[in-house]
């Protein structure tokens, strides 16, 4: 259950701290006044887009393509431990990627219960761009700056963040998977499941 105070802050455009089964994850909703208060706390350049929190690739559906193939993949590996960057059905906001977002299933449950309460809501580490984040979501929103009730509080396992996989359309190869950014699930795990998933 959220608490309503910390609803009402995403609301007005506000940032919420919260627990992920990897690292602490800073909450928005994907508005034009959200992503100004997000991108300002964690001091992002424009041009560096986040990622959107969900709880299926059913639900990120309704905003990105998202091909069986990428459904069977993310099914290969523990939930919340891959990020996808799809093709976007309508251009976004250049800082969720505009025509290609990225998308994460949430795993823990108090970011599950979030965006149960909220719908898609941003899925990036909770710190300063460049610095390191907290093991848990308390110390990683005090140390933003958020009051309490803007820190939805949890331990994180730590460690590394999500594998970042961006799918693309290939006229010769069909989809192509390149792995962006390799975390929790091993960049040549995902490229070996990829090439014998038929």
């Amino acid at each position: 259950m959220i608490a309503q105070a910390t609803v009402e802050i995403l609301l007005r455009g506000g940032v919420v701290a919260y627990p992920t089964n990897t690292l602490p994850g800073l909450a928005t909703l994907p508005t034009d006044e959200g992503l100004d208060a997000l991108f300002h706390i964690k001091q992002r350049s424009n041009d560096k887009p986040v990622s959107l929190g969900v709880l299926s690739l059913d639900q990120a559906s309704t905003l990105v393509s998202v091909p069986d193939d990428v459904r069977n993949l993310e099914a290969a590996f523990p939930q919340g431990a891959l990020t996808f960057i799809l093709e976007a059905h309508e251009r976004m906001d250049q800082r969720l990627g505009g025509t290609h977002v990225a998308v994460r299933c949430l795993a823990h449950p108090q970011a599950r219960a979030l965006v149960r309460a909220m719908g898609p809501i941003t899925a990036t580490s909770a710190n300063e761009s460049g610095e390191t984040p907290a093991r848990d979501a308390q110390s990683a929103g005090e140390s933003l700056g958020l009051t309490s009730e803007a820190i939805i509080s949890g331990n994180c396992p730590g460690g590394t963040g999500s594998t970042i996989v961006k799918i693309s359309a290939n006229e010769s190869h069909g989809l192509v998977v390149t792995v962006m950014r390799e975390g929790v699930i091993p960049a040549h795990d995902v490229v070996e499941w990829w090439k014998n998933r038929n």
